[in-house]
């Protein structure tokens, strides 16, 4: 026997249910739709806490559902089109055709092009090489090109589809901090770039990557000073609700060190000081705005515990800051030129630079691998269920950690340390490859870039 009409049991085996009254979605950009769910027997991502058979009503699902962090998917829907009652978890919700499906296309998807970029230059890298390596490489550099190129067409295609979009998009408390993700793709481009496709001796190409730098630089720190200002006077965050996004608007212009630690070094050396100097101001700034939001973080996991298990991937982004400024030291002291001396009287030379490169370097990889902990710990101990594209955090930030690994192993010149950083790498090739898979198995489901399912929903 089942009844789904308003405030009717239904029988599923031999336990009764009741629903609540009447939950109803519409579907945006097509007839009116409504549809009936009764509560499930058990929500897939619940605690252990709730009971097969306990009869809830609609207002203690709720409550549960706050508890969970999910509370805020049924509070606020997706920009505000009254999609406030279906059960986006149900593997029996409606499918949706792609003109809605692309209504939540969001700036989060940048993080694969980010990762893929990231992956790139980590086999550029990599301390030990063998033939055919570097065409890999190459190879990953060309198709995130292509991935970049496709996503730009998409959101293009989705505020071209959806009038209001951008706008809303740029100003929603959860999708905004992503936008960021936009100009760090961006990033990884030019150094992939400059890795892969310049060579030495075309004088040509390394003027345009210094254009493209300084252009870089400049957009960026509008973007850092821009966003936050928006960020500071129109949301009212709790520090319950603090994650790692918040960190993002201000990593696009820290990774402008990273940028002149690797194209400072095949610079002339007039360039190659500003070059290296406005690296380090960038990286100095990202940084210390990242050591200032690391307080907040704190504070939340003190005060609020760990993130809802959906989200504790996220928690690796706290990797990135100091691992891309210890891999941006060691880079732009060897990309100075050999023969730097401030005052001409050897006192602050090149060397004692690299000196404290090094030891500054250690010093921030340390925290690095504190953070990698933290996160590693929360995800292996309650693991998300449902494919978020904030699982690409577990990529991105620990490729800036390999690579600073990498870096200090050769400054020491150590095997061990090396072999380690190629473990790692081999590691990380492996998280990248099933984050791609449950990617692309969950837009084929539609399990993202559906209603409640994606980050312009808020929640925390």
């Amino acid at each position: 026997m089942e009844r789904n009409l308003a405030g009717a049991p239904f029988s599923k085996g031999s336990t009764s249910y009741h629903t609540s009254p009447t939950p109803s979605f519409t579907f945006p950009d097509s007839e009116q739709t409504t549809i009936q769910y009764p509560l499930d027997e058990k929500r897939p991502d619940a605690y252990d806490d709730e009971r097969p058979g306990t009869q809830l009503s609609s207002s203690a699902n709720s409550i549960i559902a706050m508890k969970e962090g999910r509370g805020k998917d049924v509070e606020h829907g997706n920009h505000e089109h009254g999609q406030d009652h279906i059960d986006v978890n149900d593997p029996n919700r409606p499918k949706l055709g792609l003109r809605q499906r692309m209504h939540h296309f969001t700036w989060a998807w940048f993080t694969l092009p980010m990762s893929t970029g990231g992956l790139s230059l980590l086999i550029f890298a990599q301390p030990h090489q063998f033939p055919g390596l570097r065409q890999i490489g190459l190879f990953v550099y060309i198709v995130n090109i292509i991935i970049f190129t496709i996503l730009v067409l998409a959101m293009l295609t989705r505020f071209f589809l959806h009038q209001g979009d951008f706008c809303k998009s740029l100003t929603h408390p959860r999708e905004g901090f992503f936008f960021p993700t936009f100009f760090l793709s961006i990033a990884t481009l030019i150094t992939s770039t400059q890795r892969y496709a310049i060579p030495e001796d075309d004088v040509a190409l390394k003027w345009a990557i210094q254009a493209v730098f300084w252009g870089y630089v400049v957009i960026t720190l509008l973007l850092a000073i821009g966003q936050y200002s928006y960020v500071f006077a129109a949301h009212n965050f709790g520090l319950q609700t603090m994650m790692p996004t918040w960190i993002l608007p201000i990593f696009p212009i820290m990774l402008s060190g990273t940028i002149a630690s690797v194209i400072a070094d095949t610079q002339p050396d007039i360039t190659a000081v500003p070059i290296v100097i406005a690296g380090m101001t960038c990286q100095g700034l990202g940084l210390s705005v990242a050591v200032m939001m690391y307080a907040h973080m704190v504070g939340r996991l003190m005060s609020a515990g760990l993130p809802n298990r959906e989200h504790r991937p996220g928690l690796f982004m706290n990797v990135g800051p100091p691992a891309f400024t210890a891999l941006a030291f060691i880079g732009m002291a060897n990309g100075m030129p050999d023969n730097f001396d401030r005052e001409m009287d050897g006192f602050i030379d090149v060397f004692m630079i690299r000196t404290f490169a090094i030891i500054g370097a250690v010093f921030l990889w340390a925290l690095s691998l504190w953070w990698f902990g933290i996160a590693l710990v929360a995800t292996i101990s309650s693991p998300p269920k449902y494919f978020h594209l904030g699982w690409w955090a577990m990529v991105f930030p620990n490729t800036g950690f390999i690579l600073a690994t990498i870096s200090i192993s050769k400054e020491f010149g150590s095997p061990a340390v090396q072999w380690v950083a190629t473990g790692m790498s081999i590691c990380l090739f492996l998280t990248y490859c099933f984050v791609f898979f449950n990617h692309m198995k969950a837009v084929i489901t539609q399990d993202i870039m559906y209603p409640g399912r994606d980050e312009d929903v808020e929640d925390h």
